[in-house]
């Protein structure tokens, strides 16, 4: 095989493999606007706003913001919950937080057991029901917290994407512009490579 004609192969294929990283790193790019404007859409319907900041001010044990807050919730104060990061803690560092205050550390599963042992006790069966909404809310937060990191990874996978292809593309162009062409058939030679030839001096 010429190597003229290997070049071209190579350059061919480089083409095929940019166009195709391309078109996949698009999609993917696509996908993720989508999920990322369909969590930001459905977190924004909710209408969750975190506490004012005033109330990160005087943090107290037992209360609406405590001490454990402080360091993952009071950057949102005042926010209204729009994205991943602020989903997450909302659910993890925030409704968490109540939900053992409120259980005493104990899973909704264990309230709800004790409260089928105690039908009377109207008190237990409120905090099982406080307990399953909390953990219900916390849930749908963590989802579209999830569906929110997975729009960052393939957005992230898109530009790696798109940067190979690119890249493909440019030793693709690059082979079929300089790539070595075979010698000439008829290539003239040069006067060096021709034999001499002494003239005949005749008496």
């Amino acid at each position: 095989m010429r190597r003229t004609t290997f070049d071209k192969l190579l350059g061919w294929i480089g083409t095929g493999v940019g166009v195709a990283l391309l078109v996949v790193g698009g999609l993917l790019l696509w996908g993720s606007a989508y999920v990322h404007n369909t969590v930001q859409g459905q977190l924004a319907s909710q209408q969750i706003f975190f506490p004012p900041a005033s109330a990160f001010a005087h943090a107290k044990a037992g209360s609406e913001i405590t001490p454990s807050m402080i360091p993952s919730v009071s950057q949102y104060a005042g926010q209204q919950m729009l994205t991943g990061q602020q989903a997450e803690a909302y659910a993890d560092h925030f409704i968490a937080v109540h939900i053992q205050e409120m259980g005493a550390g104990k899973t909704y599963s264990q309230l709800s057991a004790e409260s089928l042992a105690q039908p009377t006790n109207t008190a237990l069966a409120t905090t099982v029901s406080t307990v399953f909404k909390g953990e219900t809310l916390r849930s749908m937060l963590l989802n579209a917290y999830g569906w929110w990191k997975v729009s960052q990874i393939v957005y992230i996978v898109s530009l790696v994407l798109f940067g190979l292809g690119t890249v493909a593309g440019l030793a693709s162009a690059y082979l079929f512009t300089f790539g070595r062409r075979p010698r000439s058939e008829g290539q003239v030679a040069q006067p060096g490579d021709h034999e001499t030839t002494t003239p005949v001096t005749t008496a």
